[in-house]
């Protein structure tokens, strides 16, 4: 089991984030920190293996607490969860070995995904004295240089794209942008976004569709899936 604590200064994210946790496994929150003082009272006091970390604290950045967390329990292990966006928070984070950084608002969707990725490393780390290939491919990512990365415009996530991109291989009759939030987790006008976003790639198609009430929806799906009849 993976101890967690909470460093968040807003009690509703607190209580948000504490939701998120409560419902997935391998994850036993000890404690909820409202500031920095409280954050490291917590980690003297218990064995915590993970920290979700707000930047903006009432009496000290989070990433001022950085180095004193990382010279007095450098096990612990760090997840930024905050709304800051400058650029030298993330270089700040990267410099101290934080695990991931996820900007406010996390839906449910991004927060289980880093955490679930986090617990799969760290399980496959536990379970091995030597490493190969295949472990160092899952801890730091694969690396395929002969691929060209063709970069996402702003707003649009690889890892939700990808999950969007299963759910219409599922989908074989296509499916409304309203469906696809409800199945993976997001916004109506997330799912669209996305959606829209094929469409433009050409990887997927869309028809006009009207609902019981005579009001118009898209439906999408794969272009090879897709039957515009």
């Amino acid at each position: 089991m993976c101890q967690v604590i909470i460093a968040e200064d807003d009690f509703r994210v607190a209580q948000i984030h504490e939701e998120f946790l409560n419902s997935m496994k391998g994850l036993k929150l000890i404690g909820k920190a409202g500031n920095a003082k409280e954050t490291l009272q917590l980690l003297e006091k218990h064995d915590v293996d993970l920290l979700l970390l707000d930047v903006y604290m009432p009496d000290q950045l989070g990433t001022e607490l950085l180095p004193v967390i990382r010279q007095l329990h450098p096990r612990v292990d760090i997840i930024l969860i905050t709304a800051a966006t400058d650029k030298t928070f993330l270089e700040r984070a990267l410099s101290y070995g934080v695990r991931d950084y996820l900007i406010k608002p996390a839906t449910m969707e991004q927060f289980k995904d880093s955490l679930s990725r986090y617990l799969k490393k760290r399980e496959m780390l536990q379970s091995t004295s030597e490493i190969n290939k295949e472990i160092i491919e899952q801890v730091f990512g694969a690396h395929h240089p002969e691929q060209s990365v063709v970069p996402l415009p702003t707003g649009i996530d690889f890892r939700t794209l990808e999950k969007i991109k299963k759910l219409l291989e599922q989908e074989h009759d296509g499916i409304t942008s309203e469906k696809a939030g409800k199945k993976i987790g997001v916004s109506r006008t997330t799912a669209r976004r996305y959606l829209e976003y094929l469409v433009g790639t050409e990887e997927v198609k869309v028809e006009q569709v009207y609902g019981i009430v005579g009001r118009p929806e898209r439906r999408y799906c794969l272009d090879d899936q897709s039957d515009m009849r």
